[in-house]
């Protein structure tokens, strides 16, 4: 779960960079937004193979 409230922080947290590469054209806040998407892939793959663990174990 801890990791889950992480992805959730991850999202709030690049919002605004969002908002700000693709209304305001701001390629400096893309280059954000992509790191922040590697981020949310990166963890995301972490969650799925804790989910896969604690599903084989049971």
């Amino acid at each position: 779960m801890e990791k889950f409230g992480k992805v959730k922080e991850l999202i709030a947290s690049v919002e605004a960079d969002v908002e700000k590469f693709y209304n305001g054209g701001n390629s400096a806040a893309g280059t954000r937004v992509r790191k922040t998407m590697q981020d949310l892939k990166n963890l995301a793959q972490e969650i799925r193979a804790e989910v896969t663990e604690k599903k084989n174990t049971k």
